[in-house]
C-alpha cells in the first residue's frame, strides 16, 4: 500500500482550474481498484491519496498522469505502508 502525499507548489486558484481533470484522474484508478481513499489536507495546502499497487514504479506511473503533475501544479511523496492493523484490513 502506498500513501501518496501531495503539496500544492500554485495558489488555489491555480488548482481550481485543474480540479475536475484531476476528479476525472482520480475517478480512473478508483474504477480499477487502485486507489482506496483521497481528499484535501486542511489547511488546503495539497492533499492525500491512499493506494493499492504492486510496485512503487507502478505509483510513479499513475501519477505521471495526474494533471496536477502534468502542470507542475504539485509535488509528489510517495511512502510505502504496510497497515497490520485497522478496520480495512480485519474485514
Amino acid at each position: 500500500m502506498f500513501i501518496i502525499d501531495l503539496h500544492y507548489l500554485v495558489p488555489i486558484a491555480a488548482i481550481e482550474k485543474h480540479i475536475t481533470a484531476h476528479r476525472s484522474f482520480l475517478d480512473k484508478y478508483y474504477e480499477k481498484k487502485l486507489f482506496i481513499s483521497s481528499g484535501p489536507k486542511h489547511p488546503r495546502t495539497g492533499g492525500v491519496i491512499l493506494a493499492t499497487a504492486e510496485s512503487l514504479e507502478l505509483v510513479e506511473n499513475i501519477i505521471k498522469e495526474d494533471p496536477f503533475y502534468i502542470h507542475q501544479l504539485a509535488s509528489y511523496t510517495i511512502t510505502c505502508w504496510n497497515p497490520n492493523k485497522g478496520e480495512m484490513i480485519n474485514r
